[in-house]
């Protein structure tokens, strides 16, 4: 599926469904173009090549990312001097199982058109769609600034990413400090693995991002690269924030170690002065018990209560003895 959208100076900002004559509207230097392209299919791809005459390598990419070719994905920035090609992601966070969801948006910028293709449709073109039709600026400051506009929403998604991860951190750190069980610690490592795919995705678009704010690439005036310099701060401060999270998950995973090992360290304890409580009274229960017909106290009309004086003012005096020494 193909949406385009095109403004012209003087001119409302018109939006086309479908194949059109690209190459006419890219021959003029009035027109900003902007083409969408969804899961295209052969044909629709071919004007890729037809109408744009983008390199082959580029067009390989492309066409490699829509087949699933390539699993492991990393922006990238390629100048063909005429005209540059990105691959950027889009991130989403799905759940604890399936963690972030990557999609991959390849865009290609000329002096006057931005191409973006991608497999799936996602909310944030259709946000784009409708903020291309209401404010005739996203195209009407030229394609950089287009170029500019589609990288900087990509990179604002990774807001409701850091906002979930913010929550949860919360409340890992609630459950650590109240009553951490088995389940806490695998939400701790989750977190952990997401947190590290979160940067792993990032570190390589503050690089490409840093690349472009530095005027390395002729596509890009300086006047754009200004606003550029603000994406590469998002990024810094969307890095800084994961290893901010980062941090605080394995202070919380090493106080729930902490927690478990003074809890065993108390059962322990307990059980030990249980133990040692009970020596004595074993001790004299198996002394007047032995089977022995002449031995001292047996006879004795009170040496039964006796033996429970004995035992109760022993295990008595044990008790105030740990207590003395804190250990109870």
């Amino acid at each position: 599926m193909i949406r385009s959208f095109f403004w012209k100076a003087g001119e409302p900002v018109r939006q086309i469904d479908g194949i059109a004559d690209f190459d006419a509207l890219f021959a003029d230097p009035n027109v900003v173009l902007w083409i969408d392209m969804t899961d295209p299919d052969d044909h629709e791809s071919y004007i890729l090549t037809h109408d744009f005459h983008f390199h082959p390598l580029a067009i390989e990419d492309v066409i490699e990312e829509e087949d699933a070719i390539t699993e492991w994905q990393r922006s990238k920035i390629d100048d063909y001097k005429n005209y540059l090609y990105v691959e950027f992601q889009v991130a989403d966070y799905v759940d604890y199982d399936e963690g972030i969801r990557l999609e991959e948006v390849n865009l290609f910028l000329t002096r006057n058109t931005v191409v973006t293709v991608h497999d799936k449709p996602h909310r944030i073109f259709n946000y784009l769609y409708q903020r291309a039709l209401k404010d005739e600026r996203v195209l009407g400051r030229g394609a950089e600034f287009l170029f500019h506009t589609l990288i900087d929403v990509m990179v604002d998604n990774y807001n409701s990413i850091l906002e979930f991860f913010e929550r949860e951190v919360d409340k890992i750190e609630d459950a650590v400090l109240s009553e951490p069980d088995e389940e806490t610690v695998k939400k701790i490592f989750t977190m952990r693995r997401d947190i590290y795919e979160l940067k792993r995705i990032t570190l390589p678009q503050k690089e490409l991002i840093g690349h472009i704010s530095r005027g390395q690439y002729s596509m890009i005036s300086d006047r754009a690269r200004l606003y550029f310099n603000d994406i590469f701060d998002h990024l810094t401060r969307i890095i800084e924030l994961a290893e901010s999270h980062r941090d605080t998950l394995i202070s919380a995973l090493e106080v729930y170690f902490s927690s478990v090992s003074t809890k065993t360290n108390e059962i322990i304890k307990v059980l030990t002065i249980f133990t040692v409580i009970l020596m004595p009274p074993t001790f004299l229960v198996g002394l007047w018990g032995m089977n022995f017909r002449y031995m001292p106290e047996l006879e004795w009309d009170y040496g039964y209560a006796l033996f429970w004086v004995l035992l109760v003012l022993i295990t008595l005096v044990m008790v105030l003895f740990f207590k003395k020494k804190k250990w109870l």
